[in-house]
């Protein structure tokens, strides 16, 4: 005779745990909003309405004549370039800073030795670097350049490659440390050095990754390219300032439909940079 098997239980193992996370994030998450002045249903009230309805009307339709679209042929180059030009500066930055920051890479782990302190000094001045880089705004650094260096996309550039260089660099270490570190360590017991681990044992698995990121980043330094431009960098943000001062709204439309070109042109081009690195 066969012993009956109880049912299984329907109760959620984990539903305190998950009961308590969700009180504790309440808890946390209620001062913020209180100290932010988070107050949507302001949103909904019928004067604000009808306010943010003016505005908005106010983007239609889209401004194309051919005077107004030459120059924003020329704002969008202007603005793509300082993106870019930013992105590839702050890539020299972040590569060997990175790479300082990457523990699985540091001869010294294999064993003990006289270079362990130095490592992890050289680590520690690294972090500091990309902290620093990255914790001013771009925009405070682009108000010190446009004062050294004038107004125009140069001075964009500069508050790219060095903000941008800070949060590239940490998240490529975060990147390569998360990331299968075994190939790279078996080669440096090898007697490899740590560029030859990096190429060979630690980028083949992280590459769609790292690619994946660094466009994301191209794409936010389209868009902070175009918030420098407020403060005299120069691009699409220099001019949609001017049209927003002459209170002409098509014109400000018409620039945003270029932002949306601009973000689907990121989307396809880090589809295609996975795809070729899959």
């Amino acid at each position: 005779m066969s012993s009956a098997v109880p049912p299984p239980s329907l109760r959620d193992p984990a539903a305190r745990r998950r009961a308590t996370g969700l009180l504790v994030g309440i808890v946390v998450l209620w001062p913020m909003l209180q100290l932010s002045e988070f107050r949507p249903w302001v949103l909904v009230d019928g004067a604000n309405l009808n306010v943010m309805g003016s505005f908005v009307a106010g983007f239609f339709p889209p401004t194309l004549t051919n005077e107004f679209l030459g120059l924003l042929l020329k704002a969008t180059l202007e603005t793509l370039a300082m993106a870019t030009a930013g992105i590839a500066l702050s890539f020299v930055i972040a590569t060997p800073l990175a790479l300082l920051m990457t523990r699985s890479l540091s001869v010294s782990r294999i064993g003990p030795g006289p270079g362990r302190w130095r490592g992890e000094l050289a680590r520690h001045a690294a972090r500091a670097v990309l902290t620093l880089l990255r914790a001013v705004p771009e925009v405070v650094w682009a108000l010190v350049f446009v004062r050294a260096l004038g107004l125009g996309p140069g001075a964009g550039v500069l508050a790219l490659a060095i903000t941008y260089g800070g949060m590239l660099g940490k998240v490529y270490a975060e990147i390569l440390e998360s990331t299968d570190t075994r190939p790279a360590r078996a080669l440096l017991e090898a007697g490899s050095g740590r560029l030859p681990a990096l190429f060979y044992g630690l980028v083949p698995g992280a590459a769609q990754e790292l690619a994946s990121y660094t466009v994301y980043r191209w794409e936010c330094a389209v868009r902070a390219s175009v918030v420098m431009g407020f403060v005299g960098a120069g691009g699409l943000g220099q001019l949609m300032d001017q049209s927003m001062k002459m209170l002409n709204g098509g014109e400000a439309g018409t620039m945003l439909l270029v932002f949306l070109l601009l973000v689907l042109l990121a989307d396809a081009l880090s589809a295609a940079l996975r795809r070729l690195l899959a």
